[in-house]
């Protein structure tokens, strides 16, 4: 996304308004959608699903949150399998199982990301549904984690979380491409939690509302800096290296202005290169100075493992959630697994 389009949408004033018309449309053909496949939908998997999702334009933070509730799933014994779209990835087929060692321009960025950060089962495939039936067919796992697909209604699902960006929230609250709205705001009335990225601080019981959004179980989320890890030697070093170091900061994701912050945050003094999101990086795009590092995400670090110089760190981070929306999450879950073991019992 454009820094302008990203003033726009995230202003509190409509000044493409006049796209109205089309922004209606884009509404039209997303319920159509969604009425078809609820009609036409499939019997429900037999194992949960959770979808990790949101439904404005831009990064919000869901692949740290998918990451960590995986972790959490295979802690408590479970064995999840992250499905994923691929975007940016173009394989020849599908679906197709992803690792650490995949290349990010055939499988996608996120979804390598998420294989080298959990060492969980990856499956893509634009279809969903297929991957899941996939998974499953391998017995990969017995629990799905759909990584951004709350509009991908053909995927049947049990549990739903729509991930917000603190700051940014609803924008000016109107549908693309007027705003940054992919489904209007009533649509959350129907997910089961709401996370909130950077919002207020963290705090057991559910925020009483987001944004002018009223929910029962809206939580925020942190996501606080780690490690600096050197994707030449996977070297690891405090982060207190950073102040007063001069860094380049390479981002190609969907809010880079929040990446930026944080380094700052942290000391440096930051010399921003700001890609779009989803960027296929090449090796001048790490071009820096004698003095400075480079310093990325994650996500464009598995990217750029095979052309990086000695002077290319990555900022890991680690999602810090209450342990209020913990508890609750896997009770959803454990009530999941309840109802579709005794399903499974009376279709026998």
């Amino acid at each position: 996304m454009s820094s302008l389009i990203d003033r726009i949408w995230y202003g509190k004033t409509r000044p493409l308004r006049f796209l109205a018309p089309l922004a209606w449309l884009y509404q039209s053909i997303a319920e159509s959608r969604r009425r078809k496949a609820w009609f036409a939908k499939d019997d429900g998997l037999p194992v949960p699903v959770i979808v990790v999702g949101n439904i404005t334009a831009g990064g919000t933070g869901k692949s740290p949150l998918t990451a960590w509730l995986v972790k959490r799933l295979s802690e408590e014994g479970w064995r999840p399998v992250i499905i994923s779209r691929g975007y940016g990835g173009k394989s020849s087929s599908y679906p197709l199982l992803v690792t650490a060692e995949s290349d990010p321009a055939v499988a996608g960025d996120e979804p390598v990301m998420l294989a080298l950060a959990t060492g969980t089962p990856v499956v893509v495939d634009p279809e969903r549904r297929r991957a899941a039936a996939w998974a499953l067919d391998q017995d990969l796992g017995n629990v799905l984690v759909c990584d951004d697909g709350l509009q991908h209604y053909r995927l049947p699902r049990d549990i739903e979380l729509a991930v917000f960006d603190g700051e940014r929230g609803v924008g000016n609250g109107a549908i693309i491409p007027v705003g940054p709205l992919r489904e209007p705001v009533s649509r959350l009335s129907s997910v089961d939690f709401l996370v909130i990225n950077g919002g207020e601080p963290l705090q057991d019981q559910p925020l009483e509302s987001f944004d002018g959004i009223e929910h029962p179980a809206i939580y925020s989320m942190a996501l606080a800096p780690a490690a600096l890890i050197n994707l030449q030697s996977d070297e690891s070093i405090p982060l207190t290296e950073l102040v007063g170091r001069k860094v380049k900061a390479v981002a190609g994701i969907g809010n880079p202005g929040r990446f930026f912050d944080t380094l700052r945050g942290l000391g440096a003094e930051v010399s921003e290169a700001p890609f779009p999101d989803h960027h296929a990086f090449r090796e001048q795009d790490l071009s820096s100075l004698p003095d400075e590092w480079v310093v990325m995400t994650s996500k464009d670090a598995v990217k750029c493992r095979a052309f990086a110089g000695a002077n290319a760190w990555v900022l890991s981070v680690e999602p810090e959630l209450p342990k209020g929306f913990e508890e609750s999450l896997l009770a959803s879950v454990r009530a999941c697994f309840d109802r579709t073991a005794t399903t499974i019992d009376e279709s026998h």
